[in-house]
């Protein structure tokens, strides 16, 4: 036991307390140095994975929403091809019946001339005849063939007139 008393001895001994001691507390520092370090990475990783799925969130509700609205689109589209063609059916019965309409119209205008133009010339013949006769019974017809014509005429007015 002759080293207890070698000072060489109690400075190993010394400088292994002041060691021990010292470490304590550098190692509590880079303990709870390291523990704050590590605590923060798993808070940002945290936050990075609720970034995450925020971000996926908002990209399945933008997908949807687009999805959605190429579906309204394409309802919409839908919609206006269809009232295209009912405008088109209707348009088209409109200018068939307006085609029908002025195609009777003017078989009716061409069935009022012709019956105009019927009259027109029966009205001209009638005339002409009723000229012709008297002309004829004024200069050919004398005497009593004249009478007689008269006469019968005369008679024959009543018949005629019915």
């Amino acid at each position: 036991m002759e080293f207890l008393n070698d000072p060489t001895f109690w400075v190993l001994v010394a400088f292994m307390i002041f060691v021990v001691l010292a470490t304590k507390p550098i190692y509590s520092l880079i303990s709870d140095g390291l523990d704050k370090r590590t605590e923060k990475i798993r808070n940002d990783i945290e936050e990075a994975e609720n970034l995450r799925k925020e971000a996926q969130d908002l990209l399945a509700s933008y997908q949807r929403k687009q999805r959605e609205v190429i579906d309204e689109a394409e309802e919409i589209r839908q919609q206006a091809i269809a009232e295209a063609d009912k405008i088109l059916n209707q348009g088209r019965k409109n200018l068939e019946e307006s085609i029908e309409r002025r195609r009777k119209l003017a078989l009716e205008r061409i069935a009022q001339a012709e019956t105009q133009a019927i009259d027109t010339v029966r009205t001209k013949t009638i005339e002409m005849a009723i000229n012709v006769t008297r002309e004829y019974l004024i200069n050919d017809l004398k005497g009593k063939k004249a009478n007689e014509l008269v006469d019968t005429a005369i008679k024959e007015l009543p018949n005629k007139l019915h």
